[in-house]
């Protein structure tokens, strides 16, 4: 996800630590990963922490930000290699264009057979389901967060947006109240963000906040689980 301005802003490819690829935006200082690794960073994040750990079948996940597809398509080959039947839904406001995509080396990095699939993920149509196997089904909504009605309940949510510092208002308690209304009974949400505002619009919206070892490079992360049948909070200082 990015405001209105960040569809414009320069992109340069960048190598990371474990060889993976990113993307840096000098006029915003900011990387889409850790530059420690962007395969280990989302491993350790969104799969280790939140796809393995959840326990759902099937399991429907919303995952906040698309870009570089990098978490779908690790979920997409962890879902084949356990025959599990995932349901996906990313929203992005501003995909990333062709030619930057087509220098992503995620395949080759994991999985050389699986490039057509990486390919596929990012050529499939917005707005839409779309069976990439027998497995896995994704949705990926074009769109903002702040306006958006989300379609359907989750389970997990890989909540990937940019720092709190470029994206301020992705990270409120009223954006984590609405992701509250569109989970399921004890839902659980990962993110590699652990500012202290983060964790108390968490808790503020409904959710019990866990920290856990972080990935090379960052000492901890989170997992959040759904309190159901929370009473909200009206603001973060009743914390």
């Amino acid at each position: 996800m990015k405001n209105k301005r960040m569809n414009k802003l320069k992109r340069e490819l960048k190598v990371t630590e474990d060889g993976s690829h990113t993307f840096y935006m000098p006029d915003l200082d900011e990387h889409y990963h850790s530059t420690h690794g962007a395969i280990q960073e989302s491993m350790h994040i969104f799969l280790n922490a939140g796809f393995h750990f959840a326990q759902q079948e099937p399991l429907h996940i919303l995952e906040i930000g698309f870009g570089t597809g990098l978490n779908c398509f690790l979920t997409v080959t962890e879902a084949e290699k356990q025959k599990r039947k995932v349901i996906y839904h990313s929203i992005e406001l501003y995909p990333l264009e062709k030619e930057l995509i087509e220098n992503l080396n995620y395949a080759e990095q994991t999985n050389m057979e699986a490039s057509e699939m990486f390919q596929k993920l990012h050529s499939c149509e917005w707005n839409t389901d779309v069976q990439i196997n027998e497995n896995f089904t994704l949705h990926k909504l074009q769109g903002d967060l702040i306006e958006f009605n989300f379609p359907s309940k989750y389970d997990l949510v890989y909540f990937d947006a940019f720092a709190p510092d470029v994206q301020p208002d992705l990270w409120s308690q009223a954006i984590f109240e609405k992701i509250y209304q569109a989970t399921t009974s004890e839902a659980i949400l990962t993110t590699y963000c652990t500012k202290g505002i983060v964790k108390r619009a968490l808790r503020a919206a409904g959710f019990k906040v866990k920290r856990l070892p972080g990935p090379p490079g960052k000492r901890e992360m989170l997992r959040a689980t759904r309190i159901d049948d929370f009473e909200p909070i009206k603001t973060i200082e009743q914390l």
